[in-house]
């Protein structure tokens, strides 16, 4: 099967002493990934960014493990970048295409998976991980969870797979409403939309909801199973194909705009951006 976006992938020995910003345990079939950095808000700065790049790659060659459960520490599934690593890259070109790769990778990496995924979503998800919850199969959500890609808040284009992955689930209106704005995506709402496909009411629920379900789809055939979710993956390369490269030139180009920078001052001041368009 041709990638989607040409980069590689590196076989990964599945060793949690290799990793820093997130953990990997095995329960049977079920691998189960947990970020692992709340203080942090799980931010996808460089260090998870590999991480998390480099398990899922490995994951194409471990024919063993048959679903995928991801989760998180904290109240927070994952903000999203890193402002700091955003920063780096709008000084530096060299770190601008390095992030640029980095991103086709994640991307190549997910839609690429074998096994189905389920996320456990207990909290808010933003941007990147928002873009990673959405690529998911099954997504279990509390009440208090959101969505939301707020890359045109700080003067970014959604790159890293926004334009991939909200219109494929919700559609392409309800997909240009919120990425166009920012605006976050309530967890109710979101299941009404059939963006979220399991709802529970407590936080605390989430994970054991996620594990149970996980836990079916691997008891399952799977010949089937994954014979279903290659074909399912087809359909998102297809996609991926016709938008992902667009997507990323125009992220790498606003990384390197004076914009992303107000916009992240203006974030952590809590005020009004001004914006240039340069």
């Amino acid at each position: 099967m041709t990638s989607l976006l040409k980069s590689g992938y590196y076989p990964l020995v599945l060793d949690t002493a290799e990793f820093t910003a997130l953990q990997v345990a095995r329960n049977d079939r079920v691998l189960q990934i947990t970020l692992t950095r709340p203080e942090l808000s799980n931010r996808f700065d460089e260090t998870l960014h590999d991480e998390f790049v480099r398990v899922l790659e490995g994951l194409r060659e471990e024919t063993d493990v048959r679903s995928i459960l991801l989760g998180s520490e904290g109240k927070v599934f994952s903000a999203g970048g890193d402002f700091e690593f955003i920063r780096a890259a709008n000084e530096d070109a060299d770190r601008r295409r390095r992030t640029t790769e980095g991103a086709r990778r994640l991307i190549n990496a997910l839609v690429a998976l074998p096994q189905p995924v389920v996320i456990a979503l207990q909290g808010a998800a933003i941007g990147l991980g928002a873009t990673i919850a959405l690529a998911g199969d099954v997504i279990v959500a509390s009440r208090n969870a959101s969505l939301a890609d707020s890359h045109v808040r700080i003067g970014l284009g959604a790159g890293d797979g926004g334009c991939l992955v909200w219109p494929a689930a919700a559609g392409m209106v309800r997909a240009r409403r919120h990425l166009l704005t920012g605006d976050p995506l309530d967890a109710e709402t979101a299941y009404a939309l059939g963006l979220v496909t399991d709802l529970v009411d407590d936080p605390g629920e989430v994970l054991t909801e996620a594990r149970g379900i996980a836990r079916r789809i691997a008891d399952l055939p799977p010949l089937a199973v994954q014979g279903t979710k290659r074909a399912l993956n087809r359909l998102t390369q297809q996609r991926a194909e016709e938008v992902m490269e667009t997507a990323l030139s125009y992220e790498e180009a606003t990384l390197a705009s004076s914009d992303v920078l107000e916009g992240i001052a203006a974030f952590k001041g809590r005020r009004q951006g001004q914006y240039q368009g340069r």
